[in-house]
């Protein structure tokens, strides 16, 4: 390769210096063309990705799930329903579980049966509500990912397997009832909220209320301050979950029916629900409530001014008041969803500190 390129590329010296010169040249020509390829093996070559302790953490443990059962005197309900969990909890690979009985003031010895049955038990000294005992069992809760269900027996533990089998692509997933498996009217009822959440979360939603579900954790306990001490907190998760750019899923199940009577009233819990749906609504979706009023009311305004000019010939004081009430429905509405967002990038934040928290 030297003796190429002095024969070809160079000219003939006679000086020795010169010649000296020319050999140095060769040589660092030779030893740069020899180091090029190296160099570009070495930027060619594909780099090692760094991934994050907490992720390598969680790949190499099995998943933990806590199951929260919020009971209110149901010890005819819950001896079997615990005999059923362990059976079917058993027999479910890659993942670990531990049943967190809340027992929110129940006089039949709840809380005694779920002891002797091995499960860990928190009690409310008296009733605070279904919700309030949901509440309690997220914030106990140690699991990765968070499974609710009655302690009543509606709820099939046969179907947590396919529940846990949608845990890798989505963030919650619920038991769907399909609009069966109650009363008509509650049925009915029912597909009423649907329909009411579904205007607001622009997403079809079949079950509602359904109170069987799973999700992580961190989303669960990131929104537990907002949820309600009664029945409806499966509402405001569900609101809250298409508001914060989760993805929901919903596995169709049969339930079954419940023994001993129903804590539900028809009434004055099916009153509670429209309530709340307007208050989680203006909670998670202002602009849903407040845009359509707005122009419901200004609509009016302008109808009534057009009618009072024609036949009076002058802007009437109402037309003036209905028009200046939509401008501040409409203000109302812009400042509720700016509310709302601050709101939600806060949860957002605990989340992710209670991610990290995890993950060391």
């Amino acid at each position: 390769m030297t003796a190429a390129i002095g024969s070809t590329s160079l000219p003939r010296l006679v000086d020795g210096s010169a010649m000296a010169t020319v050999d140095s040249r060769e040589r660092d020509l030779v030893t740069l063309m020899a180091a090029a390829p190296l160099e570009t093996s070495l930027a060619d070559a594909p780099r090692e990705t760094a991934v994050p302790a907490s992720h390598k953490a969680m790949a190499t443990r099995t998943r933990l799930v806590t199951v929260v059962l919020p009971v209110l005197n149901e010890a005819e309900n819950l001896r079997a329903l615990l005999l059923e969990l362990d059976e079917v909890l058993s027999s479910i690979e890659g993942f670990e579980f531990e049943i967190l009985v809340v027992d929110d003031g129940s006089t039949d010895g709840s809380a005694d049966i779920a002891r002797a049955h091995g499960a860990l038990v928190h009690r409310h000294p008296r009733n605070l509500g279904n919700g309030a005992a949901v509440k309690r069992g997220i914030r106990e809760a140690r699991g990765d990912y968070i499974l609710l269900m009655d302690g009543d027996g509606q709820h099939p533990p046969e179907a947590i397997p396919r529940l846990l089998a949608q845990l890798d692509e989505y963030d919650l997933v619920v038991g769907s009832r399909g609009g069966s498996g109650g009363t008509l009217h509650r049925n009915l009822a029912n597909r009423i909220y649907n329909k009411a959440a579904g205007y607001v979360t622009r997403a079809k939603i079949p079950d509602l209320t359904s109170g069987f579900r799973v999700a992580r954790a961190d989303f669960l306990k990131g929104f537990v301050h907002m949820l309600p001490n009664t029945f409806s907190y499966p509402t405001t998760i569900t609101l809250a979950a298409f508001r914060a750019g989760y993805s929901v899923f919903y596995e169709p199940i049969q339930v079954r029916k419940r023994g001993g009577r129903s804590k539900i009233r028809l009434f004055e819990d099916g009153s509670r629900f429209f309530l709340i749906i307007l208050k989680v609504a203006t909670l998670v979706s202002p602009l849903r409530v407040f845009l359509p009023l707005a122009f419901f009311v200004g609509a009016i305004g302008v109808t009534w001014y057009v009618y009072s000019f024609l036949t009076t010939g002058r802007f009437t004081n109402m037309a003036l008041l209905l028009l200046v009430q939509a401008s501040v429905l409409f203000s109302l509405g812009l400042i509720s969803e700016q509310v709302a967002q601050l709101r939600f990038e806060g949860s957002s934040s605990r989340e992710d500190s209670q991610r990290i928290d995890r993950g060391r």
